[in-house]
């Protein structure tokens, strides 16, 4: 039998948040979603509420991955400790609440969940994520396994993609909220994307108003980032997975706007 499974791109702000409530429910039906994943650490712009997290999952999340905006909001250290399907990344440090790695029971199947952070560029004194990856696995083996690599260099996600091939289902990177043309099929059969993108307004600049960005590299000050209205794009990734082998038949990428 094959399973779909669907990745969605880093929601930004209200408006992305939005997006995707109207947006989730009416995607899974058509593309006949099994399980789903939402990275959802820029809900809150820099972090995510424990109210946004309730919002995800009424909207059509299974598990809700963060990244380096983990704490951007620190009330939500509670929520990781008490939500096993909230995840932080895995290769933080262990004095960070939560968890990176979760197990989920779903009739048939059993679908493991894995958040990793990279360390190209994201200096979060976080632990190396391949060891990391390595040591977890390790320990269960559910049918599916699947990891967001919430990371900023190309290479440190194409080669974490090489690395896990054949040991997980499905790789996809987060975090560059600008969605890649390479969705493929690994030799080994994992399925991979280098970036999902994002969740958020079309006319931005990775979901930030643009004036913002603008005054940023002309050396202004931008101030807070805001999240400007409009039409709004939801990104990510249907991983097929076949139940015979736990390996990826196809990847397909989607965009709602």
């Amino acid at each position: 039998m094959i399973y779909h499974i669907l990745a969605v791109g880093d929601v930004v702000g209200e408006q992305g948040l939005a997006h995707l409530e109207a947006s989730l429910r009416p995607l899974k039906k058509w593309k006949d979603v099994h399980f789903t994943v939402v990275n959802g650490e820029n809900a809150a712009i820099t972090g995510i509420t424990s109210e946004q997290v309730d919002r995800l999952y009424a909207a059509g999340a299974d598990v809700v991955t963060l990244g380096n905006h983990t704490f951007g909001k620190p009330q939500i250290a509670t929520r990781l400790e008490d939500d096993p399907y909230l995840l932080r990344p895995a290769n933080y440090t262990g004095r960070a609440p939560g968890k990176g790695w979760g197990v989920y029971d779903c009739g048939r199947i059993r679908i493991g969940v894995m958040n990793l952070i990279g360390r190209c560029g994201l200096d979060f004194n976080a632990d190396n994520p391949f060891l990391t990856a390595g040591q977890l696995l390790k320990w269960d083996k559910p049918l599916f396994t699947l990891v967001d690599f919430h990371a900023e260099a190309t290479s440190e996600k194409l080669a974490m993609a090489y690395y896990l091939d054949g040991q997980v289902s499905a790789l996809w990177g987060t975090h560059t909220h600008v969605p890649t043309a390479d969705e493929r099929v690994m030799p080994k059969g994992a399925g991979y994307i280098t970036d999902l993108g994002m969740t958020g307004p079309v006319e931005s600049v990775l979901g930030i108003k643009p004036e913002q960005s603008v005054e940023q590299f002309l050396g202004g000050l931008p101030g807070r980032y805001q999240v400007p209205d409009g039409p709004c794009r939801m990104q990510g990734a249907v991983f097929s997975l076949d139940s015979a082998t736990g390996l990826c038949v196809e990847v397909e990428r989607v965009d709602i706007r």
